[in-house]
């Protein structure tokens, strides 16, 4: 399993560092928007959605979501939006940790699930495109995010294994543990003190650890989501895209919860450097 995650991971990351500093605005929109896509296709079955014809009525709807957000808000109009989509997900993933009711498996469509998912998967693309966008360190501040959470993903696993006794989200998901997320959250410090030595944004060194520190938290609050999704739904992963990592919004379920929530707060640091 580590083999196939370690392969997969040497083939994908250099060309997601690629794609991200290489690839106009415009081109970069639509790779990613391709990437959603597919996260949609996955996140429609764990909505109850088992023909295909549903699935890609769902696919075509998120693709009119893509176009309408664009079409209706720029990166500083759309600022409300994510804003409502951050604090979306600080709620969430306290519930989440908190939560201790059992979780049953949920038969049939599920309208919430489908509506909600699509929505956060939309502002997530919509977050991503916007930092990207920002005139010559857009892609810089994107390629840190994807760091950032890489950095926290693999803190959590090293450190969960070594000393995870103690679980963080036991009915949600039993693999994660307490000394995971502190291991997550002292790469969050380490990415921070980077993005304060390349000097990108005006902003102090203690802030930005705050930032990547609350960013961290929140990934580790898209995961326990999706989490939740695939055990309501009866999967252990929400596809087969990726070997050894599931399927695309397997990959994506941090990045989802944390790119409005860095975009709107490194937008708040700014305002008030």
């Amino acid at each position: 399993m580590l083999r196939n995650r370690l392969i997969t991971a040497a083939v994908l990351v250099p060309l997601v560092v690629a794609g991200i500093l290489l690839l106009p605005s415009d081109v970069f929109a639509w790779v990613l928007g391709l990437l959603v896509l597919i996260a949609a296709r996955e996140m429609g079955q764990l909505g109850g959605l088992r023909q295909p014809l549903w699935q890609a009525i769902y696919v075509a709807m998120l693709v009119l979501g893509l176009w309408g957000i664009q079409e209706l808000f720029t990166s500083n109009t759309g600022q409300p939006v994510l804003l409502l989509a951050g604090v979306f997900w600080i709620l969430v993933t306290a519930w989440l940790v908190m939560r201790r009711a059992p979780l049953e498996q949920v038969e049939g469509v599920r309208p919430l699930v489908l509506l909600g998912g699509g929505l956060l998967l939309v502002f997530a693309w919509f977050a991503v495109l916007a930092l990207h966008q920002r005139e010559h360190i857009g892609p810089s501040l994107v390629l840190f995010l994807f760091i950032l959470i890489w950095v926290a993903d693999s803190g959590a696993y090293f450190a969960g294994r070594a000393w995870g006794e103690r679980k963080l989200a036991p009915v949600v998901s039993p693999g994660k543990t307490w000394a995971g997320a502190g291991g997550a959250l002292l790469g969050a410090i380490v990415c921070a003190v980077i993005l304060d030595q390349l000097a990108l944004v005006p902003v102090t060194l203690p802030a930005l650890i705050l930032l990547c520190l609350l960013v961290t938290v929140v990934s580790i609050g898209g995961d326990l989501f999706e989490s939740l999704l695939k055990r309501q739904a009866g999967v252990k992963d929400s596809g087969k895209l990726l070997p050894g990592h599931g399927g695309a919004l397997d990959r994506i379920d941090s990045l989802i919860a944390a790119a409005p929530v860095f975009v709107v707060g490194l937008g708040m640091l700014e305002l008030f450097a």
